[in-house]
């Protein structure tokens, strides 16, 4: 066997790996294949809903009530559940329920921060340990947002929303709470593991 044929033989087998490989990745990446098809051979579904904002996403709309808060304007506040975990933080769901006759704009619930980009959040909501004198504030990620509902703008009358909103643990000893919103009068609540 020549040098030349060598070569070429060489070049054609990594033209046809490189080949090869092309093709797996195009047809890992497509998503489209046998394997992302259900049993009845259709498509699954995807989500159209936009994304939130915020490490954790609100707790389905629950029967359970904890608290309500009565606000300006006929928007009030349901509370499910404020639940600590045993990564240190507490996580206050609801839910924001418009009985007005105007859009509500959750506006005057933000934090006064100038680096965050949502103007309508809970970023403004606190905790308050009456016993320990102290005052929780809303969590913020690595990006400066804050871990509750952002983009809560635009609830027409009649409408309700999840909401929710992440602090830091209180001490261990203590299971009782004022949640706030800014606005709005505090509600006591219960923690629960």
């Amino acid at each position: 066997m020549s040098m030349r044929r060598t070569t070429k033989a060489a070049r054609g087998a990594v033209a046809m790996a490189s080949a090869a490989g092309l093709a797996l990745v195009v047809a890992g990446c497509g998503g489209g294949g046998a394997a992302s098809q259900t049993a009845d051979g259709s498509h699954p579904k995807r989500s159209t809903a936009p994304k939130e904002t915020g490490s954790t996403a609100p707790a389905a709309e629950s029967d359970t009530v904890i608290g309500e808060i009565k606000g300006p304007d006929g928007v009030d506040v349901t509370l499910h559940s404020v639940i600590r975990d045993s990564g240190g933080f507490v996580t206050v769901n609801g839910t924001v329920t418009n009985h007005g006759n105007r859009v509500f704009n959750a506006i005057d619930w933000r934090s006064n921060e100038s680096e965050l980009r949502s103007r309508s959040s809970l970023s403004g909501a606190t905790l308050v340990d009456k016993e320990g004198k102290k005052r929780y504030l809303v969590l913020r990620d690595t990006d400066g947002e804050c871990l509750c509902t952002t983009g809560l703008s635009g609830l027409r009358p009649g409408a309700s929303r999840p909401i929710f909103a992440q602090f830091p643990a209180p001490p261990a000893k203590v299971t009782q709470v004022d949640f706030q919103l800014p606005t709005m009068p505090p509600a006591s609540v219960q923690i629960t593991e």
